[in-house]
């Protein structure tokens, strides 16, 4: 599999669908805190095919580096950076989960690459946003799958009883240790764009559940109000992992939000 290099710290990725759309244009993914690329799944297999669709391992997570921490949104977002440079991607329509949502807004100050951002669960700044709701020690099985309580609402794990075992074991699999964890924690604890949202001219689709427990939904419309070309897509009664347990909803809003703003697989 492919790996991007970024001032030595070599980062992997996939690439979905490299046919799909126009050549230089890519649906790119990025990373919550801690968490293995099992959290794309549901989106994934809903943009893979009409849109090319790439992949990276957060550095710290999978197959790509983890060098010593702290880390900084910076470092990740130049992480994607690179991996964009790699494959030639001109046009970027970065999705970003909690963290990933902050490094697609720190890349949108950095760069013109991203012609998109949708952010999932992202606040405008770390002080907002508890990465403690989102850990669980991948040695643990049972505090793994116990994190899902407070990830994902109540109604979604009576309806689907099932779904938790299986995140959960791709959460033992994929997720990463302690010190990935603090390294990803103080790029959370560090970040901050709430005087600098006027400078966010990329077009920004904010996803995000009221229930969540992670980042509450008032820094969510903060966010929105304070983009000059931000959307507000609320999903009632969801909590941090909207993405799993609303998975329609939020690909009907994100098939939309691509379509809108470039990434049409008509127009390849």
């Amino acid at each position: 599999m492919p790996h991007a290099n970024n001032g030595g710290v070599s980062v992997r990725y996939e690439v979905d669908a490299p046919d799909a759309g126009d050549p230089d244009e890519a649906v790119v993914f990025c990373g919550d805190v801690g968490l293995g690329a099992w959290q794309f799944g549901w989106q994934h297999a809903a943009l893979a095919g009409p849109h090319t669709v790439i992949t990276p391992e957060t550095r710290g997570v999978g197959r790509s580096d983890a060098p010593p921490g702290p880390y900084a949104v910076e470092d990740l977002a130049a992480d994607v950076d690179a991996v964009c440079a790699a494959e030639g991607i001109r046009n970027a329509h970065l999705v970003g989960y909690g963290l990933g949502g902050m490094v697609a807004l720190t890349a949108a100050l950095a760069s013109s690459r991203p012609a998109s951002l949708t952010v999932v669960g992202t606040p405008p700044a770390g002080d907002a946003y508890n990465p403690d709701g989102v850990w669980a020690d991948p040695t643990d099985p049972a505090a793994v799958e116990g994190s899902l309580h407070g990830l994902l609402s109540v109604d979604f794990r009576e309806a689907h009883p099932d779904a938790l075992p299986r995140i959960a074991e791709w959460r033992l699999a994929e997720d990463a240790d302690r010190e990935t964890f603090e390294a990803h924690r103080a790029a959370v604890e560090s970040f901050d764009v709430a005087d600098r949202l006027y400078e966010v001219t990329t077009p920004t689709l904010v996803v995000h559940g009221t229930d969540d427990a992670v980042c509450p939904v008032s820094a969510a419309k903060t966010l929105a109000e304070g983009l000059p070309r931000g959307e507000l897509h609320v999903v009632e009664g969801a909590r941090h992992f909207v993405g799993v347990e609303a998975s329609a909803a939020v690909n009907d809003a994100l098939a939309g939000w691509l379509a809108e703003h470039g990434a049409d697989p008509l127009s390849g």
